[in-house]
């Protein structure tokens, strides 16, 4: 009797905390979906808000940093071309006069 007072406790609180609310209504739009999704897991986070980000998101955002990387290396190294360039046409100003 103990154990069945505990569990009547249990749902009491997940109730309270609107932990079953929550699981219902997810279960039931599961259920109404005319397409099942085929991780019916992954829709469940997706519609609890715990997913992370979409694997679509994930690849557009890997292959932006990608060439931002690119684009930095590049910047880098014209950087360091014209401050090249520009040595050779600015006499060296010499020590304590900057």
């Amino acid at each position: 009797q103990a154990s069945e007072s505990k569990r009547e406790q249990f749902r009491r609180y997940l109730e309270k905390a609107g932990v079953l609310d929550s699981l219902t209504n997810v279960l039931v739009a599961l259920y109404e979906e005319t397409e099942k999704p085929n991780n019916a897991l992954d829709f469940i986070k997706h519609h609890l808000g715990v997913a992370g980000p979409e694997e679509d998101d994930s690849e557009s955002l890997r292959l932006e940093l990608n060439n931002l990387q690119k684009k930095y290396e590049q910047l880098v190294a014209e950087n360091k071309e014209l401050r090249n360039r520009l040595l050779q046409y600015e006499p060296a100003q010499e020590e304590g006069t900057e």
